[in-house]
């Protein structure tokens, strides 16, 4: 397929993805289904044009004065990709193909390109509803942090210390050309151009052999605030794939216990094999069997209960660019039930003096703030942890200025610290 091609297939795929509500990934397996000509490159350079346009569709509908499927794409060609009028023009012949030649309206605004009077949800590329809880989150930031949201994510890699340290990873990974992480003493980041492929890493020998896995950094981090150590019982509430089990068990060098639990086994499947591939040997899977109470035994003994909380995702927009556009308000009602609910359970497993680590990545306030001021008057024996000094203990003193202004704990994001959008708070069982 020529470029031309390319963007017309793209933009008939957001015409599908609008209509039917769909996630792209979904739309864009149909559609290579469906046009067997198309190869894998040829897929890949249609995803990638999808997905830009998710990322800038606000104001790439502003700029072109259309939020039809064609406007938002041309608009994300000119934003994401950088390419001039012309340019745009020369894809746009109206033949083999190709989209319909621009129209002198399209190119005067292409031309243009301006924002000039956008609101703050459009400058940031958010859905209008969420427009009063960024406002909450962020203040007068909240275009900006809604623009580096919306910006690729570069791949973040842990290095898995029961295998080898950062300097061996560095050495196996040299051909990716990848750098230390600023804050994970334990990350590796492979940056990408606006036009550059995800690496492959299930084909990298250093992944295969369990030296390192994809996790971004500000996952890391949190892992790392949860001060893990060897010996200790450690559960893992809602552990999913298992990412921050991994980095846990690597924490705790293979001694002592930690739990991983969720209340989908689905979501549990993948941990298995990634266990073996990372040579965890402390851990123990503990998937749900009915109504069977399959945590029973852990209550009031572990010294670190994790609670990854469910939640609206909005932190992960960098690599999910179309699921803001499918958020709605409801989601983030039922999210915030779902988080009580699991919170007040995880205080069950902690012993006096054990510690509770809530992390969700989201930015919203009712997702995290809220729901910790609103634990802490549920269960008087909890205490938070200043966020400086729960830093400082993990030996990350400087994550100390990202203190949220908005109560306990840490609040990370793409703006101000490189990582997709975390919460993270720790809480400590005082008597109970």
């Amino acid at each position: 397929m020529n470029p031309s091609a390319r963007l017309a297939a793209a933009i008939e795929v957001l015409g599908v993805t609008e209509e039917q509500r769909r996630p792209v990934a979904e739309v864009l397996r149909d559609w290579g289904r469906t046009h067997r000509f198309a190869g894998s490159k040829d897929r890949a350079a249609i995803a990638d044009l999808a997905y830009d346009a998710m990322r800038v569709r606000a104001s790439s509908a502003w700029v072109m004065g259309d939020d039809s499927p064609r406007g938002v794409m041309l608009g994300a060609l000119r934003r994401v990709r950088g390419l001039d009028a012309e340019a745009i023009a020369g894809l746009c012949q109206g033949q083999d193909h190709a989209p319909a030649a621009l129209t002198a309206g399209e190119r005067a605004r292409l031309e243009a390109d301006s924002l000039d009077g956008a609101p703050a949800h459009v400058l940031g590329d958010y859905p209008e509803w969420l427009a009063p809880s960024l406002d909450a989150a962020f203040g007068d930031e909240a275009g900006h942090e809604g623009a580096a949201l919306s910006r690729r994510a570069p791949v973040d890699l842990r290095v898995n210390g029961l295998k080898g340290d950062r300097a061996k990873a560095l050495r196996a990974l040299a051909h990716l050309d990848p750098v230390e992480t600023p804050h994970s003493p334990v990350g590796i980041r492979l940056a990408r151009g606006a036009n550059d492929r995800t690496p492959a890493m299930v084909a990298e020998p250093a992944y295969a052999k369990g030296l390192v896995e994809v996790q971004d950094e500000g996952s890391q981090i949190a892992a790392l605030l949860g001060e893990a150590m060897p010996g200790q019982q450690v559960l893992d509430l809602c552990a999913g794939g298992g990412g921050k089990t991994l980095a846990l068990a690597a924490q705790m060098g293979n001694k002592g216990q930690i739990y991983a639990a969720d209340s989908d086994g689905r979501r549990l499947a993948p941990i298995y094999d990634r266990l073996a591939r990372a040579d965890v040997r402390n851990a123990q899977v503990r998937a749900p069997r009915g109504e069977a109470d399959v945590l029973g035994d852990l209550a009031g003994r572990c010294d670190l209960v994790l609670v990854d909380a469910p939640c609206t995702g909005t932190g992960t927009w960098r690599r999910n660019p179309d699921a803001k556009w499918r958020l709605r308000p409801g989601a983030l009602e039922q999210r915030i039930k779902a988080q009580d609910e699991v919170l007040d359970q995880a205080v069950r497993f902690l012993k006096p003096g054990g510690r509770l680590l809530f992390v969700t990545c989201s930015f919203l306030k009712e997702e995290n703030e809220d729901r910790v001021a609103a634990l802490l008057g549920r269960q008087p024996e909890l205490l938070p942890i200043d966020a400086a000094v729960l830093a400082t203990r993990a030996g990350l003193p400087a994550l100390a200025e990202h203190a949220s202004r908005h109560g306990p704990g840490l609040r990370l994001s793409p703006l101000r610290t490189g990582t997709d959008g975390f919460y993270i708070a720790s809480l400590l069982r005082v008597a109970g």
